[in-house]
């Protein structure tokens, strides 16, 4: 791939957002960041209560996550970044100036994401709150510019399908 691009890799809790982000990062050869390193410690207490966060709680959280987009678009350096995004709304204020951002959508059953989340130990999002997650999913639209992939393949092949689409968007 001639440019160095930037990818929003979006999705319920479980769907792999953080492992296929990863690799397809040292895939292209970008910086990675995971969304949850952005959360304010409030935010991570009150998910490990089994509370959902509030819009208020997300803004700031959603506001860092695209000054960081921001400053890989100013370094010309490309990134991958995760971020559950599951509102238009918070699409909005993270891709709204930033027409270079690929929108990547992990989807899947939620039986299957449910079962792989609930085989991570230790993670402060708990499997009790998969329900909202799915509840509060607003599906990306066309219009949004998403690339949707099921999560039901093995990460390598997640990645594999990712770079070929982004590579056509690109």
């Amino acid at each position: 791939m001639s440019s160095r691009p930037l990818v929003l890799v979006m999705g319920v809790s479980g769907a792999g957002k953080s492992t296929v982000g990863r690799l397809l990062a040292e895939r292209l050869g970008v910086p990675f960041a995971d969304a949850d390193a952005f959360h304010p410690p409030a935010s991570i207490a009150k998910m490990s209560r089994g509370e959902p966060l509030t819009d208020e709680d997300r803004w700031p959280w959603l506001d860092a996550i695209g000054a960081w987009l921001d400053a890989r678009a100013a370094a010309e350096a490309g990134g991958v970044v995760t971020c559950s995004a599951l509102r238009r709304s918070y699409r909005a204020r993270l891709l709204g100036g930033r027409p270079g951002v690929r929108l990547l959508h992990l989807a899947g059953d939620p039986a299957l994401i449910g079962a792989r989340q609930a085989a991570r130990p230790g993670h402060f999002m708990p499997a009790s709150l998969m329900a909202s997650q799915f509840a509060t999913l607003e599906a990306p639209g066309e219009e949004e510019g998403v690339i949707t992939l099921s999560v039901e393949p093995a990460p390598e092949v997640v990645v594999e399908r990712a770079v070929a689409a982004i590579s056509t968007v690109c």
